[in-house]
């Protein structure tokens, strides 16, 4: 039998490991027949939201974004989208990304299907405009090597212009593949691990992660991978990006 107080999770004030064994589930008006965890919040420190969505039978997903963009990821499953009167089918590895004052629906959601939701609130730049709806398969993206290294792969989801303020990214590494430097810098994460195993390294603190695990890291909060085991380790992850760095 397992001791019921031993979790691989770990709240800090700089970063957290969410593992699976400590979900406690949310009620979120508008999305019925479904569990969702809430992973990553601002009650935690964080300036992002991440979510789990967990569909049962008869599954809905219904809002309006208000000041917060929303990106929606399958992890595994089916479900039919609108966004103000777009609809598409989405399956496991595509995207949709929901700006600022949109209403969305998810229905005929396959039960077990999992969705990934990152949340930021938007902060608009003088002389662009808010971006569009954004529908996307994660195959369809190239994963050229980074920084010039074959066992590390980057996927960049969201267009790189200055009208978005937040980036999705899925991160592969192949086994013993790892960051070639200890990172540190003023852009937040949060993450989710889709597939394998490795160890990080949070503000010199050493963590073993699996698949299922959820990371936040706040900014300037020290940062280094390196993956293990006999498969790829791969995460997607949300950073923001592209404005001004000071308020003073």
């Amino acid at each position: 039998m397992e001791i019921s107080a031993l979790t691989r999770s770990v709240v800090k004030n700089n970063h957290a490991v969410i593992a699976p064994d400590g979900y406690i589930n949310s009620c979120v008006p508008g999305w019925t027949n479904c569990t969702v965890n809430v992973i990553i919040n601002e009650a935690m420190g964080a300036n992002l939201c991440q979510t789990l969505i967990t569909a049962q039978k008869d599954s809905t997903l219904k809002g309006k974004t208000k000041e917060s963009q929303i990106f929606f990821y399958l992890i595994s499953g089916n479900a039919k989208v609108h966004i103000s009167g777009e609809g598409k089918k989405l399956s496991k590895g595509q995207f949709v990304y929901v700006p600022i004052g949109k209403e969305y629906v998810f229905e005929e959601i396959s039960e077990g299907t999992k969705i990934l939701t990152f949340h930021k609130v938007y902060e608009a730049l003088e002389g662009y405009d808010i971006p569009e709806v954004i529908f996307g398969d994660a195959k369809d993206f190239p994963a050229p090597a980074y920084l010039g290294d074959e066992a590390l792969r980057l996927q960049v989801l969201l267009p790189d212009h200055l009208s978005f303020d937040m980036a999705v990214n899925i991160f592969t590494y192949d086994s013993g593949g790892h960051l070639p430097l200890v990172e540190t810098h003023i852009m937040e994460h949060g993450l989710m691990y889709l597939q394998g195993q490795g160890v990080y390294m949070l503000d010199h603190q050493w963590y073993p992660i699996k698949e299922g695990d959820s990371i936040w890291m706040a900014p300037y909060c020290q940062q280094w991978f390196t993956a293990m085991g006999k498969e790829p380790a791969v995460y997607i992850y949300y950073k923001n990006v592209n404005r001004f760095p000071t308020r003073i």
